[in-house]
C-alpha cells in the first residue's frame, strides 16, 4: 500500500514537499516514481528514483525544480517541489515502477492534490 500526503494550495514560486509511505512490500525491491494528472489530461510521469536512491531522473518540465528522495529505513519516498508554477497543478501519485528506467507503474498510491495559484 502506498499513501501519499503533503499536497495543498501554494502560490506561484512557492514550495511543497510530498511524501509517500509504503507498507506491505519490500520497499528496497522497487524503484519508485511520482506521476501527476492535471484536470482533463492524462497521467504524466514526473520522476523516478532507483531502489538504492543513488540515481534519479525527471521529466524535462520539472528538472531543476523538483527533487525525489527516499528513506529506505522508513519506507518513504518524497517529492520536493520548488519554484512551483500554475501548470504544476495536478493530483500527484506515487507508484512502484517496473524498473528504474521504465515509466510503467505496477502499483499506485492514492493521489494528493497540489494547486498552484497565479
Amino acid at each position: 500500500q502506498l499513501q501519499a500526503s503533503g499536497g495543498g494550495l501554494v502560490q506561484t514560486g512557492g514550495s511543497l514537499r510530498l511524501s509517500c509511505a509504503a507498507s506491505g512490500l519490500v520497499f528496497t525491491n522497487y524503484a519508485m516514481g511520482w506521476f501527476r494528472q492535471a484536470p482533463e489530461k492524462g497521467r504524466e510521469f514526473v520522476g523516478a528514483i532507483r531502489r538504492s536512491g543513488g540515481s534519479t531522473r525527471y521529466t524535462d518540465s520539472v528538472k531543476g525544480r523538483f527533487t525525489i528522495s527516499r528513506d529506505n529505513a522508513k519506507n518513504t519516498v518524497d517529492l520536493q517541489m520548488n519554484s512551483l508554477k500554475p501548470e504544476d497543478t495536478a493530483v500527484y501519485y506515487c507508484a512502484q515502477l517496473l524498473y528504474f528506467a521504465s515509466n510503467t507503474a505496477t502499483n499506485w498510491g492514492q493521489g494528493t492534490q497540489v494547486t498552484v495559484s497565479s
